[in-house]
C-alpha cells in the first residue's frame, strides 16, 4: 500500500516484501523444517549449523516483514496528521485543467488514505482532492 504524503508519496516496501511473499511464510518454514527432520536419514544427521542458519534467516526474514507492516502504519498516520493540519489553509493543486486554488474545508479517510475537499473564491467546491497533488500551501 502506497501511503500519499503532502508534495510525494512514499512507498510500502514492496520491493523488499515482493520477493518475500513470494517465498515461503512461517507456516510453511515449519510445516517445511519438519518434513525436513522427520525424513533426514539417522545414520547421517543434517548439521545443526544448517538448522540453526535456516531458522536464524526465517527470523530475519519475520522481522522485516513485521518492521515493514510498523512503519506503513506510522507513514498512514503522518499522512493524515499533515492533511489535518491543512484544514482552513489556502492550497494550490494540481488537476487535470490546471492549477486550482482553495481554502482545505473538510478531510476524509477513503480506504485509509487522506481526501480533501477545497472551497475555492468563486464557490466551486473540489472533492476528492488527494494531498499528493498540493504544489503550494498559502500563508493566511
Amino acid at each position: 500500500m502506497a501511503i500519499d504524503a503532502i508534495g510525494g508519496s512514499f512507498g510500502s516496501g514492496a520491493g523488499l516484501l515482493g520477493t518475500q511473499q513470494s517465498g515461503v511464510n512461517q507456516e510453511q518454514f515449519v510445516r517445511l523444517f519438519l518434513t525436513q527432520l522427520s525424513f533426514q536419514d539417522p545414520l547421517k544427521p543434517a548439521d545443526n549449523r544448517e538448522f540453526l542458519a535456516q531458522l536464524a534467516q526465517f527470523t530475519n526474514v519475520e522481522q522485516t516483514r513485521i518492521l515493514n507492516e510498523n512503519i506503513e502504519g506510522l507513514l498512514s498516520v503522518l499522512s493524515t496528521n499533515q492533511s489535518l493540519d491543512l484544514l482552513g489553509r489556502t492550497v494550490e493543486v494540481s488537476a487535470p485543467s490546471g492549477t486550482q486554488v482553495g481554502t482545505v474545508t473538510t478531510v476524509s479517510l477513503v480506504d485509509g488514505r487522506p481526501s480533501l475537499t477545497l472551497l475555492q473564491q468563486d464557490g466551486n467546491v473540489l472533492q476528492d482532492v488527494s494531498p499528493v497533488s498540493i504544489r503550494l500551501v498559502r500563508r493566511q
